[in-house]
């Protein structure tokens, strides 16, 4: 992946890493000002330092507790970011985003789960919404419906589906435990990480000639993957009784393989809009005529964000599909990820999204043409796609 292509992605909120430190830093500048000389100041500016060199060696040299540079880079940086006011803004140093690339490339190590959200009876939570076969969470017995109550020792109270997800990745052969709730009992399960091959589009037959087209994430590749299933690429043929493209508990991804994605579904026009600072408008259509005849539903949650609110914001305002569920999470923005000297990367929002309708869905998510309640089981959303499936099947041309 280039590192300056634009995409779109959750993540959970600000990170509190080195707040301290970066507190410390911002002590350090008062208490330079009142007890510094100006022979002090002029001869850091006359040496080529700037004040923020200079305050990172004065506190390596004096604090009470030892504190190496990197660490307190770290935390200027993580502090200049939360003064933006950009919520999506981040700071990788070079090894947390070789993680970030690999998710996106589709080459990470995890245990083999999707993730989607349920209102509950005792507020947000996170749910398996799919386990995937041959994982280590398939083999150790996890299952669709379990609630996520913990990752390792530390509770997952408060935590959004993103940062449930990326707990749960890691490098392979590393070992992670997983605490859910089912069925009023606590399931603990040992789980190794892995190497997941591909994964985050899943394909699988219906009944009546229809195809469930499960997207987990937009990674590099996933939007020929979704075009394959809808054309009759895959083996096992075009879908002519619809399609149920299951978007629920979809984080985001690649802003590309979202235009691609939306492309399967649509004959030409426009995909998405957004506003990138500085810069003209950017127009993004369809990419090559795909199908835009065959009965589509759109299963989308509260886990739907981002790139997946983009695919499915674009169809519903051709259109094109119907959509099934709860509310989406509401993210129109894009971040862009800025590689520094040392591979470390900062993530910032370039632009804001429009959907082809002109809507911002920005903190307003889009809510669903037929919506099933957000505390339902994850299948009682996907029967009522099923149904809904089945009506625009009977309303064609020829059909019963």
């Amino acid at each position: 992946m280039s590192r300056s292509a634009p995409f779109l992605r959750r993540r959970p909120g600000h990170v509190l890493r080195g707040m301290a430190v970066a507190a410390a830093i911002v002590c350090a500048y008062g208490a330079g000002v009142v007890s510094g000389s100006g022979a002090d100041r002029h001869a850091a500016v006359a040496g080529g330092g700037s004040v923020l060199d200079e305050a990172a060696t004065k506190i390596g040299r004096r604090a009470a507790e030892p504190v190496g540079r990197g660490e307190l880079d770290r935390a200027a940086i993580e502090g200049m970011l939360r003064g933006l006011g950009d919520r999506w803004a981040h700071y990788y140093p070079a090894r947390e985003y070789d993680d970030v690339e690999g998710r996106l490339t589709g080459r990470y190590s995890g245990v083999g789960l999707w993730l989607g959200g349920d209102a509950g009876g005792n507020g947000a939570r996170t749910v398996v919404a799919s386990v995937q076969p041959g994982t280590p969470a398939a083999r150790a017995g996890v299952r669709a419906g379990d609630v996520v109550t913990a990752v390792g020792s530390t509770p997952v109270d408060g935590w959004d589906i993103s940062r449930v997800a990326e707990a749960l990745r890691g490098r392979p052969d590393e070992p992670v435990e997983l605490t859910v709730e089912r069925d009023r009992r606590t399931e603990r399960f040992h789980l190794v990480r892995t190497p997941v091959p591909g994964g985050n589009v899943t394909v699988t037959d219906l009944p009546d000639h229809a195809r469930r087209i499960r997207v987990g994430a937009f990674s590099r590749g996933t939007g020929r993957e979704v075009r394959d299933a809808v054309t009759g690429r895959a083996p096992s043929g075009r879908p002519t009784g619809g399609v149920l493209l299951d978007l629920r508990g979809n984080p985001g991804g690649l802003l590309d393989e979202a235009v691609e994605t939306a492309s399967a579904f649509l004959a030409g026009g426009p995909v998405v809009t957004y506003e990138p600072r500085g810069r003209p408008v950017q127009r993004r259509t369809v990419t090559a005529p795909g199908d835009a005849d065959t009965p589509l539903v759109v299963l989308v949650d509260a886990g739907t964000a981002s790139a997946a609110e983009i695919v499915a914001g674009s169809l519903r305002d051709r259109d094109r599909a119907v959509i099934v569920g709860s509310r989406t999470y509401g993210k129109g923005s894009v971040q862009e990820p800025i590689g520094l000297a040392d591979g470390s990367v900062i993530e910032l929002t370039v632009g804001r999204y429009r959907t082809p309708g002109g809507r911002n869905l920005d903190g307003v998510g889009i809510e669903p043409d037929v919506a099933v309640s957000a505390d339902r089981p994850p299948d009682a959303a996907e029967r009522r796609a099923r149904t809904v499936l089945h009506g625009l099947r009977a309303t064609m041309p020829g059909k019963d």
